[in-house]
């Protein structure tokens, strides 16, 4: 006798780890650069160089990557960009984590603040999260039958149905964009770009016959100095569309996808058009890719067997398996007002607003996903005054949001990500800004099976004292919690026997049923 099984690939998190650090640093202006007189806008973003696992811990080396615009009151310029970076190194413990182990790390900025301490001094401060966890692939072997040597079969087995969704695909991949952006007839000539930021919105990612498809916009917004002299500082702003495939070798248009993304490098630069004049913008953009594919596959397994003729002992191992609850998708509306507290920074004219999505909790309910956290917005625009003519207005707008999931329990796994779109922000008066933007959420949500995986089966000759205390013929009443198969199984005898004993066309019992069962059938 053989028990035939097969393997169910699945997926699973070995070990996971979390730290938030803090970063301080006085950092001195460039000799190049003018006087600092105000801190008008800031942006980071943290970058991992190195990841080195140990025993029980993993070393992480990286840097803060930081941009600072700032005014400056010398002759000619009015807006001056520092960028500049500040190294870290951390040990991040986790358990269970060997040196051999593939460590993820995810950075996510919490808080980045640049004051001035003098007019050739600035202090940066951040706060992030480093998030590390090993995810590795393995096999469960589910029996499906079993293969008999010689004719008749001196066992019963029933067999179970289950749907489970196991991991077809996983590799990381880059996405590359490459655009040309003209300026419009109505903008100057690009003499110098003080500032720009590229953001993602609206992004798809689906799987394809052998390829993975991805759409989306971005957002460009460049603040420069146009040529010739007296040339105010212009703002251009555009939403650029884009699509492609990245190749994946087995991939199918029905697997479900749970794809992340992130913008791994950036580069936007001028360049001249066919006349020679600075008036376009090239830009190069690198996404890292995250696949993970999987299928869904009805799987009929044994998931008990008795003997008739025969004593036998089932081997039994404790394990999960995987159900595909449901991919689903949500998006919140978010408005607020945020007041200008400066009096002497009021708002004359709106240049640009940009939004960054925080989750703080997320929580599995009796309706769903529930998700707690804040959008953090900064507003760049002009002031009235002509001595401080630009300014930025920061605010942050809690959120609380549930993804509605249907059935959904606290022993189910998801996993959850967040975007910010379409962010508006609009004058009220010279004192007040409203703002509005939809934040969206896609989360793929597994419903974890705990299942007896039956290994081996063993067997030996019946004890026959115990099959003597039996007796020979039984009128057995059904009780609620019986069914054909244990009946069957405690007297040994076969369920077919008792269908045919009994004159039944079917499974169904019910309570207070009276089967008759002989021994030796």
């Amino acid at each position: 006798m053989e028990l035939i099984k097969k393997n169910i690939h699945m997926d699973r998190t070995k070990c996971r780890g979390n730290s938030q650090l803090t970063l301080e640093e006085d950092i001195n202006i460039p000799d190049s650069k003018p006087d600092v007189v105000a801190v008008i806008y800031e942006k980071g973003q943290i970058q991992i160089e190195e990841v080195k696992p140990t025993e029980d811990h993993v070393n992480i080396r990286g840097r803060l990557l930081f941009s600072v615009l700032y005014q400056t009151r010398e002759e000619g310029e009015k807006l001056v960009c520092l960028e500049g970076k500040i190294p870290f190194e951390e040990q991040l413990y986790m358990e269970g984590v060997k040196a051999s182990d593939a460590v993820t790390v995810k950075a996510e900025l919490e808080d980045l603040n640049v004051c001035v301490i003098n007019s050739r001094k600035l202090s940066v401060q951040s706060l992030f999260n480093l998030k590390g966890r090993v995810e590795e692939l393995y096999d469960e072997e589910a029996p499906v039958d079993i293969y008999f040597e010689e004719s008749g079969t001196p066992l019963e087995y029933r067999k179970v149905k289950m749907e489970l969704a196991q991991i077809a695909i996983q590799k990381n991949d880059i996405f590359r964009v490459r655009e040309e952006i003209t300026l419009p007839q109505n903008h100057p000539n690009i003499f110098h770009v003080i500032w720009d930021s590229v953001t993602l919105e609206d992004v798809e990612c689906k799987p394809l016959a052998e390829n993975i498809s991805i759409q989306g916009d971005l957002r460009v917004f460049v603040l420069y100095e146009g040529e010739g002299e007296n040339t105010p500082i212009s703002t251009f702003e555009t939403l650029i569309p884009f699509s492609g495939t990245v190749e994946c070798h087995g991939c199918r248009d029905d697997l479900i996808g749970d794809i992340t993304y992130s913008i791994g490098h950036k580069e936007l630069e001028p360049k001249p058009d066919f006349d020679g004049e600075e008036r376009m913008l090239g830009l190069e953009l690198v996404l890292d890719i995250s696949i993970k594919l999987y299928e869904e596959e009805e799987v009929e397994m044994i998931s008990d067997v008795y003997g008739v003729s025969k004593e036998v002992e089932t081997v039994n191992q404790e394990t999960n398996l995987k159900q595909l609850l449901m991919r689903i998708d949500g998006k919140y509306k978010v408005t607020d007002r945020l007041k200008v507290k400066d009096p002497e920074a009021r708002v004359l004219q709106l240049l640009y607003s940009e939004g960054s999505l925080q989750i703080d909790s997320k929580s599995i309910t009796s309706e769903g996903i529930h998700i707690e956290g804040t959008l953090s917005v900064q507003i760049l625009y002009i002031t009235g005054d002509d001595g401080a003519p630009y300014n930025c207005l920061k605010g942050s707008i809690p959120y609380e949001y549930t993804l509605e999931v249907p059935g959904i329990t606290p022993m189910d796994s998801f996993s959850l990500r967040g975007n910010v779109g379409q962010l508006q922000a609009v004058m009220i008066d010279s004192e007040e800004m409203d703002v509005k933007a939809v934040l969206t959420f896609q989360a793929v949500v597994f419903r974890n099976l705990p299942v007896q995986l039956i290994s081996d089966i063993k067997i030996a000759e019946l004890d026959t004292e115990k099959v003597n205390d039996l007796p020979g013929m039984v009128v057995y009443v059904v009780r609620p919690e019986d069914n054909l198969w244990n009946i069957g199984k405690r007297y040994y005898v076969s369920v077919e026997k008792i269908k045919e004993v009994n004159e039944l066309t079917s499974d169904e019992i019910k309570p207070g049923d009276k089967l008759l069962i002989v021994k030796g059938t």
